[in-house]
């Protein structure tokens, strides 16, 4: 029984951990100490202006925090006296409202707020729709400097949470449907396929897109938590290991598509029989089953955090992509004496092995650790590129002291 108990106290601490359950508790001491601190220095009975600002500000990572903290700010500043400019002239009626609306929405473009620019109508339209308009206009002017304030000093005190481990489930996820995928479509080769059957798969392929839309945002977020983060010392070259391995995955997935089509045409030309014979089914069987051992193990390098697990993720890599090389080899030569037999199909079975070719050459150790390399000297270049009174400076005093 008491095992039995412990398991739900387990799951709880272990969900308490989770990034979206700290966020969640962090918003709300925010919102709650805001109001606190609004409490003893606005006139307002409920100051709920502060908390409101602090929920808007303690957003999910540091970095988005800095770059629309001043932002939102300037929203409800730019709200606010221009509810003080209408209630000084007109009072609330629907043409008045009308004209605040068009008026804060004009504003907000005009000090660049950007996608806070519907906050300007907002914040003018809950100042103009209370009493002693310019007594609490300022009040909410005061209110949101403390909900900014406090929502920044969150964030600055207790770090966003890093928001890598749902990115690495994202891209990993995405690696297990690629995989699955290689492995019915191997084998599916030594049977009778119809049409209807390979256009599934082709389709299914097709779906790939929509998740690497959804890994490219959850891994967006994890970069903006790299940022500017206190509890990460390598930030940069977390977001190229992950944006570049993305990058690969998102190749062979339109790779596999493509060799999905190139499958659904051998389907239209073998209308009476498998795709191949046995011989040949078999050694692609192998093939696209060592490739989809191979994403799954590629998915599992990039995510890994820790060295030990990283060169064991590099070292199952290369031994799939060897044997991968080796079956591919084999399947060649079976191929080419097929086509031999059936030389009007020869362009199919050209293109199938073009296609594993590319998706061996992606999942390279190699070719992942150029194209790393080449991400890093980018980035330097772009911040020596965006700072350059600054390196010359830095260029200056080291020759100096030389």
């Amino acid at each position: 029984m008491l095992p039995e108990a412990i398991v739900p106290v387990r799951s709880l601490v272990r969900r308490s951990r989770e990034p979206i359950v700290v966020q969640t508790f962090r918003s709300t001491a925010a919102a709650v100490v805001a109001y606190v601190v609004a409490l003893s220095l606005s006139s307002e009975p409920a100051p709920l202006t502060a908390p409101l600002t602090a929920l808007l500000v303690v957003q999910v990572t540091l970095y988005t925090t800095l770059t629309t903290g001043i932002r939102r700010v300037n929203a409800v500043v730019a709200g606010v006296l221009v509810a003080i400019g209408f209630s000084a002239l007109v009072g609330l009626t629907w043409w008045s409202l009308g004209l605040v609306i068009l008026t804060s929405l004009v504003v907000g473009h005009i000090v660049r707020v950007d996608e806070f620019v519907p906050e300007v109508a907002i914040s003018a339209m809950l100042v103009l729709g209370v009493t002693r308009v310019a007594a609490t206009a300022w009040d909410r002017v005061l209110e949101t400097l403390i909900g900014a304030v406090v929502g920044l000093m969150f964030n600055l005190f207790l770090a966003p949470p890093v928001w890598v481990a749902p990115a690495n489930e994202a891209i990993r996820s995405l690696s297990r449907r690629m995989g699955d995928l290689l492995f019915h479509l191997g084998a599916e080769l030594a049977e009778h396929t119809p049409v209807e059957k390979a256009a599934a798969r082709l389709h299914e392929a097709r779906r790939l897109d929509s998740d690497i839309t959804r890994v490219d945002s959850a891994l967006r977020q994890a970069e903006d938590s790299l940022r500017l983060n206190p509890r990460v010392k390598e930030g940069l070259l977390f977001r190229l290991v992950l944006r570049t391995g993305l990058d690969t995955l998102e190749i062979c997935a339109v790779v596999l598509r493509v060799c999905c089509r190139t499958m659904t045409d051998l389907a239209k030309e073998r209308t009476d029989g498998s795709l191949f014979p046995d011989e040949v089914a078999e050694a692609l069987r192998e093939l696209f089953g060592h490739m989809a051992v191979a994403v799954e193990n590629f998915a599992v390098l990039i995510t890994a955090q820790i060295s030990s697990s990283a060169e064991e993720a590099e070292t199952r890599l290369s031994q799939e992509l060897d044997a991968a090389r080796a079956s591919r080899e084999r399947a060649a030569r079976l191929l080419l004496e097929e086509a031999r037999s059936h030389p009007g199909q020869w362009q199919l079975y050209g293109a199938l092995l073009a296609e594993v070719d590319r998706v061996l050459d992606e999942l390279g150790v190699e070719k992942r650790s150029q194209r790393l390399v080449e991400e890093l000297d980018r980035h330097s270049r772009a911040r020596r590129t965006r700072a350059p009174r600054l390196r010359r400076l830095w260029e200056r005093r080291t020759a100096a002291e030389r």
